[in-house]
């Protein structure tokens, strides 16, 4: 009598649909209903996939292309042995480097070899002009910006912009990275000595003794610092 009764208890148990199975079956029903919508659905992912590879394929053919204009552009700059000339015959093929692939890395980073080659050139507005729009760029990177500021400083220089030259040079001593601080440090201590401001030219000279061991600028300094009363 026991054995009958466990028995039936048993077959009602495996008669139960389990929560799984369940589940499985309403999601059954849901793909039934909805199958139309599912489908538009999925032909829509498959479409943003294919738009999105295409977009990458064209990224990628833009700074490959970007990155042989360039390269085309440096070596054509190289070859005249001449800051000037080499400016006059590239700086179309910069321009359109700049123009046409602007949003590349390649084209983004160029602006800054394009401002040095300005500068060689003498053509301090222009270096002045890219070595902002590459500082605007690249201001994150702790390192690229103490050189920009660094160039701008002395972009400024040429262009007789002192109270500019000793922002850009200031900004560099005052920062978190040492890159290029020793250096900031002795322009900005020249800076100080052509206003007659011996205080802050000696102090910038023996900031450069004492934290720049290894500096090419500390014999300098050394000398400055003795000179100075």
């Amino acid at each position: 009598m026991t054995e009958q009764k466990v028995s039936n208890e048993r077959k009602k148990e495996l008669a139960q649909i389990d929560p799984f199975q369940e589940s499985l079956l309403k999601a059954v029903d849901y793909i039934k209903k909805y199958k139309k919508q599912l489908i538009l659905i999925a032909g829509a992912i498959v479409l943003v996939a294919m738009v999105f590879s295409g977009v990458m394929y064209s990224f990628k053919k833009a700074e490959n292309t970007a990155a042989i204009l360039v390269s085309h552009a440096l070596t054509k700059y190289a070859a005249t042995k001449d800051p000037e000339k080499g400016y006059l015959e590239t700086k179309d093929d910069f321009q359109t480097i700049f123009t046409e692939y602007a949003n590349t890395i390649a084209g983004r980073l160029t602006k800054v070899k394009f401002a040095k080659i300005c500068y060689d050139a003498s053509k301090f507005d222009e270096s002045f002009q890219y070595y902002t729009q590459s500082l605007e760029i690249l201001k994150d990177q702790a390192q690229m910006k103490n050189f920009l500021l660094a160039s701008l400083g002395y972009v400024s220089l040429a262009r007789k912009e002192f109270e500019a030259a000793e922002k850009y040079f200031l900004q560099i001593e005052e920062g978190e990275t040492d890159l290029l601080k020793d250096e900031a440090r002795f322009a900005l201590a020249m800076l100080y000595d052509t206003r007659n401001n011996a205080a802050k030219s000696k102090k910038m000279y023996e900031d450069i003794v004492t934290d720049y061991e290894t500096s090419m600028y500390r014999p300098i300094a050394l000398t400055k610092v003795d000179k100075i009363k």
